[in-house]
Protein backbone atom coordinates (compact mmCIF):
# COMPACT_ATOMS: atom_id res chain seq x y z
CA UNK A 1 0.00 0.00 0.00
CA UNK A 2 1.40 3.38 -1.04
CA UNK A 3 2.50 5.70 1.76
CA UNK A 4 0.56 8.92 2.32
CA UNK A 5 2.51 12.07 1.54
CA UNK A 6 1.65 15.73 1.94
CA UNK A 7 2.57 18.70 -0.20
CA UNK A 8 2.44 22.13 1.41
CA UNK A 9 2.86 25.57 -0.13
CA UNK A 10 2.13 29.22 0.58
CA UNK A 11 0.51 31.98 -1.45
CA UNK A 12 0.36 35.62 -0.43
CA UNK A 13 3.67 36.03 1.35
CA UNK A 14 4.63 39.26 -0.38
CA UNK A 15 1.48 41.36 -0.97
CA UNK A 16 0.57 44.33 1.22
CA UNK A 17 -3.16 43.59 1.09
CA UNK A 18 -5.02 40.41 1.99
CA UNK A 19 -4.27 37.10 3.69
CA UNK A 20 -1.35 34.73 3.61
CA UNK A 21 -2.70 31.27 2.71
CA UNK A 22 -0.95 27.97 3.45
CA UNK A 23 -2.53 24.90 1.84
CA UNK A 24 -1.71 21.23 2.01
CA UNK A 25 -2.73 18.20 -0.03
CA UNK A 26 -2.55 14.60 1.19
CA UNK A 27 -2.28 11.84 -1.44
CA UNK A 28 -0.89 8.32 -1.82
CA UNK A 29 2.66 8.62 -3.15
CA UNK A 30 1.77 6.75 -6.33
CA UNK A 31 -0.85 9.41 -7.23
CA UNK A 32 1.78 12.04 -8.07
CA UNK A 33 2.07 11.02 -11.70
CA UNK A 34 -1.70 11.29 -12.01
CA UNK A 35 -1.47 14.89 -10.85
CA UNK A 36 1.27 15.59 -13.36
CA UNK A 37 -0.75 13.97 -16.16
CA UNK A 38 -3.75 16.21 -15.51
CA UNK A 39 -1.56 19.30 -15.93
CA UNK A 40 -0.78 20.14 -12.32
CA UNK A 41 2.25 22.42 -12.05
CA UNK A 42 3.43 25.44 -10.06
CA UNK A 43 0.39 27.72 -9.78
CA UNK A 44 2.43 30.71 -10.99
CA UNK A 45 2.86 28.96 -14.35
CA UNK A 46 -0.89 28.51 -14.84
CA UNK A 47 -3.63 30.90 -15.91
CA UNK A 48 -6.43 31.71 -13.46
CA UNK A 49 -8.77 29.66 -15.64
CA UNK A 50 -6.46 26.62 -15.50
CA UNK A 51 -6.14 26.89 -11.73
CA UNK A 52 -9.90 27.11 -11.31
CA UNK A 53 -10.36 24.05 -13.54
CA UNK A 54 -7.72 22.01 -11.71
CA UNK A 55 -8.80 22.88 -8.16
CA UNK A 56 -11.82 20.52 -7.98
CA UNK A 57 -9.91 17.78 -9.81
CA UNK A 58 -7.14 17.93 -7.22
CA UNK A 59 -9.66 17.84 -4.39
CA UNK A 60 -11.34 14.78 -5.92
CA UNK A 61 -8.03 12.88 -6.05
CA UNK A 62 -6.72 14.02 -2.67
CA UNK A 63 -7.23 11.92 0.42
CA UNK A 64 -7.51 15.18 2.34
CA UNK A 65 -6.99 18.93 1.84
CA UNK A 66 -6.19 21.37 4.65
CA UNK A 67 -5.39 25.07 4.91
CA UNK A 68 -4.79 27.93 7.31
CA UNK A 69 -4.86 31.68 6.74
CA UNK A 70 -3.09 34.58 8.43
CA UNK A 71 -4.86 37.92 8.16
CA UNK A 72 -2.92 41.21 8.04
CA UNK A 73 -3.26 41.94 11.78
CA UNK A 74 -1.82 38.54 12.71
CA UNK A 75 1.06 39.07 10.29
CA UNK A 76 1.72 42.56 11.66
CA UNK A 77 1.61 41.39 15.27
CA UNK A 78 4.10 38.63 14.51
CA UNK A 79 6.49 40.78 12.49
CA UNK A 80 6.38 43.78 14.84
CA UNK A 81 6.16 42.05 18.21
CA UNK A 82 7.62 38.59 17.64
CA UNK A 83 10.86 39.24 19.51
CA UNK A 84 13.69 37.11 18.12
CA UNK A 85 11.20 35.45 15.79
CA UNK A 86 10.36 38.66 13.96
CA UNK A 87 10.47 37.03 10.55
CA UNK A 88 7.64 35.93 8.36
CA UNK A 89 9.53 32.66 7.81
CA UNK A 90 8.80 31.57 11.37
CA UNK A 91 5.10 32.36 11.06
CA UNK A 92 4.93 30.40 7.82
CA UNK A 93 6.76 27.44 9.39
CA UNK A 94 4.27 27.43 12.25
CA UNK A 95 1.34 27.57 9.83
CA UNK A 96 2.79 24.78 7.69
CA UNK A 97 3.12 22.67 10.84
CA UNK A 98 -0.58 23.27 11.54
CA UNK A 99 -1.50 22.09 8.05
CA UNK A 100 0.73 19.02 8.28
CA UNK A 101 -0.78 18.26 11.67
CA UNK A 102 -4.26 18.31 10.14
CA UNK A 103 -3.19 16.00 7.31
CA UNK A 104 -1.14 13.50 9.33
CA UNK A 105 1.11 12.26 6.47
CA UNK A 106 3.98 9.81 6.60
CA UNK A 107 6.20 12.29 4.73
CA UNK A 108 5.84 15.98 3.94
CA UNK A 109 7.17 17.99 1.01
CA UNK A 110 7.26 21.76 1.52
CA UNK A 111 8.33 24.80 -0.45
CA UNK A 112 11.06 26.28 1.77
CA UNK A 113 10.58 29.95 2.70
CA UNK A 114 14.00 30.18 4.41
CA UNK A 115 17.25 30.51 2.45
CA UNK A 116 18.41 27.58 4.61
CA UNK A 117 16.22 24.65 3.59
CA UNK A 118 17.26 22.39 6.45
CA UNK A 119 16.68 25.11 9.03
CA UNK A 120 13.19 25.69 7.66
CA UNK A 121 12.38 22.00 7.98
CA UNK A 122 13.47 22.08 11.63
CA UNK A 123 11.38 25.21 12.24
CA UNK A 124 8.34 23.28 11.00
CA UNK A 125 9.26 20.21 13.06
CA UNK A 126 9.39 22.26 16.27
CA UNK A 127 5.69 23.10 15.91
CA UNK A 128 4.46 19.66 14.85
CA UNK A 129 2.37 17.48 17.16
CA UNK A 130 4.57 15.05 19.09
CA UNK A 131 3.39 12.04 17.07
CA UNK A 132 4.65 13.65 13.85
CA UNK A 133 7.97 15.12 15.02
CA UNK A 134 9.91 12.11 13.75
CA UNK A 135 8.56 12.25 10.21
CA UNK A 136 10.67 13.02 7.14
CA UNK A 137 10.28 16.59 5.87
CA UNK A 138 11.58 17.39 2.39
CA UNK A 139 12.13 21.15 2.50
CA UNK A 140 13.31 22.56 -0.82
CA UNK A 141 13.30 25.80 -2.74
CA UNK A 142 10.95 25.65 -5.74
CA UNK A 143 9.42 22.42 -4.46
CA UNK A 144 6.24 23.56 -6.20
CA UNK A 145 8.04 22.99 -9.50
CA UNK A 146 9.66 19.71 -8.51
CA UNK A 147 6.93 17.73 -6.74
CA UNK A 148 3.40 17.49 -8.18
CA UNK A 149 1.92 17.18 -4.67
CA UNK A 150 3.41 20.59 -3.77
CA UNK A 151 2.23 22.01 -7.09
CA UNK A 152 -1.27 20.81 -6.20
CA UNK A 153 -1.04 22.59 -2.84
CA UNK A 154 0.11 25.77 -4.54
CA UNK A 155 -2.95 25.68 -6.83
CA UNK A 156 -5.34 25.18 -3.91
CA UNK A 157 -3.72 28.04 -2.00
CA UNK A 158 -3.73 30.38 -5.01
CA UNK A 159 -7.39 29.74 -5.81
CA UNK A 160 -8.28 30.40 -2.17
CA UNK A 161 -6.35 33.67 -2.00
CA UNK A 162 -7.77 34.84 -5.34
CA UNK A 163 -11.27 34.19 -4.00
CA UNK A 164 -10.45 36.13 -0.83
CA UNK A 165 -9.18 39.09 -2.86
CA UNK A 166 -12.26 39.02 -5.07
CA UNK A 167 -14.44 39.12 -1.96
CA UNK A 168 -12.48 42.10 -0.61
CA UNK A 169 -12.99 43.91 -3.92
CA UNK A 170 -16.71 43.71 -3.19
CA UNK A 171 -16.24 45.70 0.00
CA UNK A 172 -13.40 48.06 -0.89
CA UNK A 173 -13.53 48.40 -4.66
CA UNK A 174 -11.04 47.06 -7.18
CA UNK A 175 -7.64 47.63 -5.57
CA UNK A 176 -5.94 45.19 -7.92
CA UNK A 177 -3.87 42.20 -6.82
CA UNK A 178 -2.72 43.56 -3.47
CA UNK A 179 0.97 43.50 -4.51
CA UNK A 180 3.05 46.68 -4.33
CA UNK A 181 4.14 46.11 -7.93
CA UNK A 182 0.51 46.66 -8.97
CA UNK A 183 -0.13 50.38 -9.74
CA UNK A 184 -3.81 49.90 -8.93
CA UNK A 185 -2.93 48.64 -5.44
CA UNK A 186 -0.58 51.56 -4.78
CA UNK A 187 -3.15 54.09 -5.98
CA UNK A 188 -5.74 52.54 -3.69
CA UNK A 189 -3.44 52.83 -0.66
CA UNK A 190 -2.51 56.45 -1.35
CA UNK A 191 -6.07 57.52 -2.11
CA UNK A 192 -7.43 55.77 0.97
CA UNK A 193 -4.88 57.34 3.31
CA UNK A 194 -5.54 60.83 1.96
CA UNK A 195 -9.20 60.55 2.90
CA UNK A 196 -9.07 58.35 6.05
CA UNK A 197 -7.31 58.57 9.40
CA UNK A 198 -6.25 54.92 9.23
CA UNK A 199 -5.71 52.18 6.68
CA UNK A 200 -8.37 49.47 6.42
CA UNK A 201 -7.90 46.17 8.24
CA UNK A 202 -7.04 44.41 4.98
CA UNK A 203 -3.65 46.20 4.82
CA UNK A 204 -0.38 44.90 6.32
CA UNK A 205 0.88 47.89 8.27
CA UNK A 206 4.28 46.33 9.00
CA UNK A 207 5.35 46.57 5.34
CA UNK A 208 7.91 49.34 4.74
CA UNK A 209 5.75 50.59 1.86
CA UNK A 210 3.37 52.04 4.46
CA UNK A 211 6.14 54.20 5.92
CA UNK A 212 7.01 55.38 2.43
CA UNK A 213 3.39 56.35 1.70
CA UNK A 214 3.14 58.13 5.07
CA UNK A 215 6.25 60.13 4.22
CA UNK A 216 4.81 61.07 0.81
CA UNK A 217 1.51 62.17 2.29
CA UNK A 218 3.22 64.10 5.06
CA UNK A 219 5.27 66.04 2.53
CA UNK A 220 2.16 66.78 0.50
CA UNK A 221 0.15 67.97 3.51
CA UNK A 222 2.88 70.29 4.70
CA UNK A 223 3.72 71.52 1.23
CA UNK A 224 7.26 70.19 1.25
Amino acid sequence: MAKLIAGVDDVGRGPIIGPLVIAGVLIPDDAQEGLRAMGVKDSKLLTPEARTRLDPKIRSIATKVAFVEAQPKEIDDFVLHGGRLRKLNFLEARMMAQVIGQLGPEEAYVDASDVNEARYAESIRESLPDQLKGMKIFSEHHADRTYPVVSAASIIAKVMRDAAIESLHGGYGDFGSGYITDPKTMSFLRDWRRTHAEYPAIVRLSWKTIKEIEAEIGQTRFGS
